[in-house]
């Protein structure tokens, strides 16, 4: 035979098993589908077989969605063991049918499946042969085997002599503008991160393009697939820094079969607020401190008010002198309960009420004779009661103990904050009361919330008023039950009679409960609606980037300390970031937190990455820069004009691809000029990623990947920015200025 013939006929048989997988899986739709479409008809059904209903339908959706989400690319590997087995790997796991037990496709998580990210020759792990396969849709377009038992000396004319082609290929792709998942290529310092115990925080540090954040993607994928039945009940957390960074990533998970993940900004995570504003740097530096914590305990403080001198109040015709004496103990008593503030409310409300009632007992109630009070108990709760009656008491406590949300707190202390932080730092943050919020007021309005809690008797008394409404409704069903079947009986024989109505099995209580709705939606939904949920596990990106009081925001919802965080310090950009690992971590976990460093660079060719380490080195010389695996042979240019908007025109459409992305970072106040020469390019709005061409500034750009970079003014930048700007590109880089360049970014450029 051939080697031809060989080869063809190696395709032919990797067709037939990708087409009968695409049969299981269209079998499994449509059963799906079918099952979902069924119990959902059932309607209204007693509350077990309910219940059980929507289990199923949840666990079907489930499944439909991973269905649909990896079509197209569902088996891409293939490990032949030295006994002889074959395993074919993909993107979940297939049985041939419900009762088999030997899988026909090995989910990529399984530990059967992990040979085939960490096999070496010197290691070969039991496999002789790793497969790689490329597919089009549902056709097989090429395979690329790895022999790992040099003595096999069976061969099939798709062997890789360097085991690279599949990574070299993914790296040198054109950009989508969405991240694609690795699923294929994980390399094994990766598969080490990705399957680590999930408990504790573990940091995850590497430069630009070392794959962190597909590494906490994968993660997220293994620790849901590890742990699925905690993991799917409390839900995965990813925060990321902007939202179109959110937007590049959102695909990534769902193509590997997992849809229950809450991707957030942390502008996102105060629920009913979405941050649309922007803060000045220094405002935000100055939000983001952590002793903005007890700036705002001591705001809280100050709202538990002292009559100014008195306050007076009319009651059965005398006036009764609320004093700072008698305010002030009540005051105290009720701080040392240590309870939130809207929550200690009502013990406030309690000692004034108490303060009041003995007042008027002792005015109506003492012997004139020899001082002993009258009153019975009775006469002593008629009085209270009387007084809780009496709207300027209520008046007099909302003034002493005011009920606050935190958005009007945070507004009230951002509009006058004199008094609560140095003249410099409150002209920096100061602002009118308005209803837009910026990604650091978030942490603040948290801080806040839980400063305040909650006066749940409001809440209380609402879910009453609701349950009570539902029981009479529920009455009222099963009376004209009740009346139709006395009237269906009347004439017939007592006998007949003792049928059993629903009035004899079932009372309103029970029936209305029945008929309440299940919340059908998912763990990340009810999160999303929930200041208080406790996520099962959180990944963070761009970690370093985050002040101390988001911190604080996102420690409150990971009360394990169950943490992903990944980033580079060496990007810090925000002036109210951390920038250190142990400046995060130590306030709440101290020195218990594993930290490992990505040092290979997938995305950045050699020649760029050059450039790039050559600015950090100015600042830092010391600073060692991940080693880029691969050389494209083209080298970044520069060049000087007078006319800018004119140049980036000329060098967009020299570097914009046949296929890929291209990137425009300049200054944010250049943008509007720059757009109004490039077509289908729009300044100031969220960028779509998905264009051709894009305008950016260097914050948008973090975590972001595209074939070709114009870099616009790098002297404008900070080193930080800078080097995020220039480690952007996949293939290519240019760089326009009017002014000097940066000296050590020139003399690499030399």
């Amino acid at each position: 035979m051939s080697n031809t013939e060989f080869t063809d006929r190696e395709l032919r048989r990797e067709q037939e098993f990708i087409d009968g997988l695409y049969a299981r899986v269209d079998v499994l739709r449509g059963d799906t589908e079918a099952g979902v479409s069924d119990a959902l008809a059932q309607g209204s059904t007693p509350m077990q077989a309910r219940l059980e209903r929507d289990i199923m339908v949840a666990e079907r959706s489930g499944l439909l969605a991973a269905l649909n989400a990896v079509d197209g690319s569902l088996c891409f590997g293939r490990i032949d063991l030295a006994d002889g087995t074959t395993h074919h790997i993909g993107r979940i796991g297939l049985r041939a049918d419900d009762t088999e037990r030997t899988p026909v496709l090995i989910d990529w998580r399984a530990d059967v499946a992990r040979p085939f990210y960490l096999a070496t020759g010197h290691t070969p792990m039991g496999l002789t042969r790793r497969r790689h396969i490329a597919t089009e849709g549902r056709r097989v377009t090429s395979l690329h085997d790895e022999i790992l038992d040099l003595g096999d000396a069976t061969r099939t004319g798709h062997e890789d002599p360097t085991g690279d082609a599949v990574l070299l290929a993914a790296l040198n792709s054109a950009r989508t503008g969405r991240m694609g998942d690795i699923v294929r290529t994980i390399q094994a310092e990766q598969d080490e991160i990705i399957r680590a115990p999930h408990r504790g925080v573990l940091v995850v540090e590497g430069g630009p393009g070392t794959g962190k954040t597909a590494v906490a993607l994968h993660r997220a994928a293994y620790l849901l697939y590890e742990h699925r039945e905690l993991l799917a009940r409390r839900a995965v957390l990813i925060v990321g820094p902007n939202p179109a960074f959110l937007g590049y990533i959102g695909e990534v998970l769902p193509s590997l079969g997992e849809t229950g993940v809450l991707l957030a900004t942390v502008g996102e995570l105060f629920p009913g607020v979405r941050a649309t504003a922007a803060d000045t740097p220094e405002a935000a530096a100055v939000k983001g401190r952590a002793a903005m914590a007890g700036v705002l305990a001591e705001a809280v403080r100050d709202r538990q008010a002292l009559p100014d001198p008195v306050i007076a109040i009319e009651h059965d015709r005398e006036v009764l002198m609320l004093d700072d004496g008698l305010v002030g103990v009540a005051r105290e008593r009720t701080r040392a309960a240590k309870l939130p503030h809207n929550a200690a409310r009502e013990h406030f409300e309690g000692h004034i009420l108490n303060t009041l009632t003995d007042m008027v007992a002792e005015r109506i109630g003492t012997d004139p004779y020899d001082g002993s009070n009258l009153l019975g108990a009775g006469d002593i709760t008629q009085i209270r009661d009387e007084l809780a009656e009496n709207p300027e008491v209520w008046s007099a406590i909302d003034q002493l103990w005011p009920r606050l949300t935190p958005e009007r707190l945070v507004a009230d202390f951002l509009a006058d904050p004199y008094g609560y932080v140095s003249d410099e730092d409150a002209a920096a943050i100061r602002r009118p009361v308005t209803r837009a919020w910026t990604v650091a007021d978030v942490p603040l309005l948290d801080e806040a919330a839980e400063l305040l809690g909650e006066d749940d008797r409001v809440t209380r008394a609402r879910a009453e008023r609701e349950h009570e409404t539902q029981v009479a409704y529920a009455q009222g069903v099963l009376d004209v039950s009740y009346a139709s079947r006395t009237y269906e009986f009347e004439d017939k024989d007592d006998e007949d009679s003792e049928v059993l109505s629903a009035h004899d099995i079932i009372d309103a209580e029970r029936f209305a409960e029945r008929q309440e709705e299940a919340d059908h939606r998912s763990a990340a939904e009810r999160a999303a609606a929930d200041r208080t949920w406790a996520f099962g596990h959180i990944i963070v990106d761009e970690a370093q980037e985050l002040s101390p009081m988001a911190w604080r925001l996102l420690m409150r919802r990971s009360p394990t300390r169950s943490m992903t965080l990944v980033g580079d310090p060496a990007q810090t950009a925000e002036a109210g970031g951390v920038g250190s690992w142990a400046g995060i971590l130590e306030p709440y976990v101290e020195d218990r937190w594993e930290h490992t460093r990505l040092g290979v660079n997938y995305r950045t060719p050699a020649e760029i990455m050059e450039v790039a380490a050559a600015v950090v080195r100015a600042e830092d010389p010391a600073f060692e820069p991940p080693s880029s695996v691969r050389s494209t042979g083209e080298r970044p240019w520069a060049r000087a004009t007078d006319d800018l908007p004119g140049a980036v025109a000329k060098a967009v459409a020299e570097l914009t691809p046949d296929e890929g992305r291209l990137a425009v970072i300049a200054p944010r106040d250049l943008h509007r000029r720059l757009a109004a020469r490039l077509d289908g390019v729009t300044a100031g709005a969220e960028p779509d990623l998905t264009r051709t061409v894009v305008l950016l500034d260097p914050r948008q750009a973090k975590g972001l990947e595209f074939d070709s970079v114009l870099v616009v003014e790098p002297a404008r930048y900070g080193t930080s920015d800078l080097y995020v700007a220039l480690t952007r590109a996949t293939q290519r880089l240019g760089v326009l200025h009017t002014g000097a360049l940066p000296r050590a970014m020139a003399d690499a450029l030399a």
